[in-house]
Protein backbone atom coordinates (compact mmCIF):
# COMPACT_ATOMS: atom_id res chain seq x y z
CA UNK A 1 0.00 0.00 0.00
CA UNK A 2 1.36 3.20 -1.02
CA UNK A 3 1.76 6.17 1.22
CA UNK A 4 -1.36 8.35 -0.23
CA UNK A 5 -3.79 5.34 0.01
CA UNK A 6 -2.57 4.23 3.45
CA UNK A 7 -3.55 8.45 4.51
CA UNK A 8 -6.57 8.04 2.46
CA UNK A 9 -7.29 4.75 4.48
CA UNK A 10 -6.72 6.32 7.73
CA UNK A 11 -8.98 9.19 7.19
CA UNK A 12 -11.90 6.73 6.66
CA UNK A 13 -11.14 5.07 9.42
CA UNK A 14 -11.12 8.11 11.81
CA UNK A 15 -14.52 9.66 10.69
CA UNK A 16 -12.44 12.19 9.02
CA UNK A 17 -14.13 12.94 5.70
CA UNK A 18 -17.03 14.86 8.04
CA UNK A 19 -15.11 17.02 8.79
CA UNK A 20 -12.28 17.65 6.26
CA UNK A 21 -9.02 16.57 5.73
CA UNK A 22 -7.12 20.63 6.15
CA UNK A 23 -8.52 20.94 9.58
CA UNK A 24 -8.07 17.35 10.95
CA UNK A 25 -4.28 17.89 9.86
CA UNK A 26 -4.81 21.24 11.07
CA UNK A 27 -6.12 20.11 14.97
CA UNK A 28 -3.16 17.33 14.68
CA UNK A 29 -0.81 20.04 13.89
CA UNK A 30 -1.51 22.40 16.77
CA UNK A 31 -2.18 19.57 18.77
CA UNK A 32 1.46 18.08 18.30
CA UNK A 33 2.64 21.66 19.32
CA UNK A 34 0.53 21.72 22.47
CA UNK A 35 2.01 18.43 23.26
CA UNK A 36 5.79 19.94 22.53
CA UNK A 37 4.81 22.52 24.20
CA UNK A 38 4.11 20.68 27.45
CA UNK A 39 6.92 17.95 27.42
CA UNK A 40 9.50 21.18 26.87
CA UNK A 41 7.72 23.04 30.10
CA UNK A 42 7.74 19.99 32.24
CA UNK A 43 11.35 19.56 30.94
CA UNK A 44 12.00 23.18 32.11
CA UNK A 45 10.30 23.00 35.50
CA UNK A 46 12.22 20.13 36.17
CA UNK A 47 9.82 19.59 39.43
CA UNK A 48 9.25 16.66 41.57
CA UNK A 49 6.03 15.22 41.35
CA UNK A 50 4.74 17.39 38.06
CA UNK A 51 4.89 14.84 35.68
CA UNK A 52 1.36 14.27 35.60
CA UNK A 53 0.30 17.56 35.52
CA UNK A 54 2.46 18.26 32.39
CA UNK A 55 0.84 14.75 30.54
CA UNK A 56 -2.62 15.86 31.53
CA UNK A 57 -2.10 19.48 30.70
CA UNK A 58 -0.37 18.47 27.72
CA UNK A 59 -3.24 16.17 26.31
CA UNK A 60 -5.96 18.75 27.77
CA UNK A 61 -4.66 21.36 25.31
CA UNK A 62 -4.26 19.40 22.21
CA UNK A 63 -7.84 17.79 22.77
CA UNK A 64 -8.78 21.58 22.63
CA UNK A 65 -8.17 21.91 19.21
CA UNK A 66 -10.62 19.05 18.41
CA UNK A 67 -10.43 15.48 17.02
CA UNK A 68 -7.09 15.46 15.07
CA UNK A 69 -5.99 17.11 18.29
CA UNK A 70 -6.81 14.47 20.59
CA UNK A 71 -6.11 11.85 18.02
CA UNK A 72 -2.21 13.46 18.28
CA UNK A 73 -2.23 13.48 21.52
CA UNK A 74 -3.27 10.08 22.09
CA UNK A 75 -0.43 8.73 19.48
CA UNK A 76 2.33 10.96 21.23
CA UNK A 77 1.31 9.50 24.49
CA UNK A 78 1.11 5.98 23.36
CA UNK A 79 4.27 6.09 21.88
CA UNK A 80 5.99 8.22 24.35
CA UNK A 81 5.04 5.53 27.08
CA UNK A 82 6.26 2.77 24.41
CA UNK A 83 9.49 3.97 24.31
CA UNK A 84 9.55 4.57 28.30
CA UNK A 85 9.03 1.37 28.70
CA UNK A 86 11.90 0.45 26.95
CA UNK A 87 14.51 2.96 27.63
CA UNK A 88 13.58 3.57 31.73
CA UNK A 89 14.61 0.09 32.83
CA UNK A 90 18.05 0.83 30.52
CA UNK A 91 18.71 4.50 31.90
CA UNK A 92 16.68 5.28 35.14
CA UNK A 93 17.40 1.09 36.60
CA UNK A 94 13.30 1.05 36.84
CA UNK A 95 12.44 -2.60 37.30
CA UNK A 96 9.25 -3.18 34.58
CA UNK A 97 6.70 -3.31 37.69
CA UNK A 98 7.70 0.34 38.06
CA UNK A 99 7.63 1.00 34.79
CA UNK A 100 4.18 -0.41 34.33
CA UNK A 101 2.76 1.64 37.44
CA UNK A 102 4.40 4.34 36.21
CA UNK A 103 3.31 3.69 32.61
CA UNK A 104 -0.22 2.90 34.05
CA UNK A 105 -0.34 6.03 36.27
CA UNK A 106 1.18 8.58 33.30
CA UNK A 107 -2.06 7.29 31.10
CA UNK A 108 -4.65 7.68 33.48
CA UNK A 109 -3.43 11.29 33.48
CA UNK A 110 -3.39 11.49 29.95
CA UNK A 111 -6.71 9.94 29.47
CA UNK A 112 -7.85 12.70 32.53
CA UNK A 113 -6.54 15.48 29.94
CA UNK A 114 -7.90 14.04 26.84
CA UNK A 115 -11.47 14.15 28.06
CA UNK A 116 -11.78 17.40 29.07
CA UNK A 117 -10.85 17.39 32.62
CA UNK A 118 -9.20 19.94 34.76
CA UNK A 119 -5.19 18.93 34.14
CA UNK A 120 -4.88 21.18 37.51
CA UNK A 121 -5.86 18.19 39.35
CA UNK A 122 -2.79 16.65 39.17
CA UNK A 123 -1.30 19.74 39.92
CA UNK A 124 1.74 19.67 42.81
CA UNK A 125 2.19 22.34 45.35
CA UNK A 126 4.78 25.25 44.99
CA UNK A 127 4.66 24.81 41.23
CA UNK A 128 5.66 28.28 40.27
CA UNK A 129 2.64 29.60 38.63
CA UNK A 130 4.13 29.91 34.86
CA UNK A 131 3.16 26.73 34.36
Amino acid sequence: MNLSTGIIFCFLILGVSSQGWGTFLREAGQGTKDMWRAYRDMKEANYKGADKYFHARGNYDAAQRGPGGAWAAKVISNARETIQGITDPLLKGMTRDEVRKDSKADQFANEWGRSGKDPNHFRPAGLPDKY
